[in-house]
């Protein structure tokens, strides 16, 4: 299905037509944008192609920006330029797109969840091919507030970019977090029920202490409580797998860095952004990677290759 009309659109100096909701918008208030190709200051080739024979790869990224408007000041768009995804999913962009005065490279549409709570949480997908259907959330109004999932279906897979609560520091959102756990696993087998699944993003849990510098130090801290990693190691059990591991069994990589005591220079830092798929999907899995050399936030780039 194609996005409904909205009953507004605007363009100023800068910024691209927002026309259109998603198909679905669920969790009261939380917005999921379109945004229909148009002019832009950057144009890049709409579809990545590699020669593997006739074979042609596909190449999906997911990246925890940490605002996207202060990654805008730090060259993303050169990033952009130079990856050359063919889908692109961002987490924490704290913005809806009203907000950001930016023209996107024509070759991407935009899709966008947004928190009701101005400049906290939110999703995006930029993607050179269409979705046949967009959704937002997981069909609980409990979770679907914050902006933290968004869902592409194409025709022969779902994306999903998702952006997993924190257990806070003094763990006062764990319980929550499990119960997101649960409930968001659910929502994967109702998909993979229909056709296989890709999903990414920060999932805010190392899993095991290779994913780690400090693993005895972080023992019952958030993002390393049992609780938590139980919660990922539920998402292998159903069948989903760690894209990274299918390739590296080895430790010190890491997608996270704090932003103090020059954590990123030493290379101290956890693995907590991730691509998993559906086990049938393993046969078109090509690569998958880690961009540590990317700058402009405390997170990097991840990514796979698809045949």
């Amino acid at each position: 299905m194609t996005p409904a009309p909205s009953e507004r659109s605007r363009t100023s100096r800068g910024q691209s037509a927002f026309i259109g909701r998603s198909v679905l918008r669920r969790g009261s208030g939380v917005k999921a944008w379109h945004a229909h190709r148009g002019d832009c200051a950057l144009a890049l080739p709409g579809r990545i192609e590699y020669s593997v024979g006739r074979v042609e790869r596909m190449k999906l990224i997911s990246w925890n920006v940490n605002g996207l408007r202060a990654v805008l000041k730090k060259d993303f768009l050169g990033y952009l330029a130079a990856e050359a995804p063919d889908l692109l999913c961002l987490q924490e962009t704290r913005c809806s797109p009203d907000e950001v005065e930016q023209l996107w490279p024509a070759a991407y549409t935009t899709y966008w969840s947004s928190a009701e709570r101005k400049g906290y949480s939110g999703t995006a997908l930029f993607t050179n091919r269409r979705p046949m259907e967009i959704t937002t959330g997981i069909g609980a109004a409990r979770h679907d507030r914050e902006g933290r999932v968004l869902t592409a279906e194409f025709a022969d897979f779902f994306l999903v970019n998702v952006y997993v609560p924190n257990s806070q520091r003094e763990l006062t959102r764990l319980a929550y977090r499990q119960e997101w756990d649960r409930d968001f696993l659910r929502h994967l087998k109702r998909l993979d029920r229909r056709k296989p699944v890709i999903f990414c993003g920060d999932l805010n849990v190392a899993h095991t202490e290779l994913d780690l510098a400090n693993p005895q130090a972080n023992v019952r801290n958030h993002g390393f409580t049992r609780e938590e990693r139980d919660g990922f190691s539920a998402l292998l059990k159903a069948g989903f797998l760690d894209t990274f591991r299918e390739f590296e069994r080895g430790g010190g990589h890491y997608t996270w860095w704090s932003q103090m005591t020059g954590a990123r220079a030493r290379n101290v830092g956890w693995r907590i952004d991730y691509f998993l798929l559906s086990a049938r999907l393993r046969p078109r899995l090509q690569s998958a990677f880690i961009r540590k050399d990317v700058l402009g936030s405390d997170h990097c780039p991840v990514g796979i290759e698809l045949t």
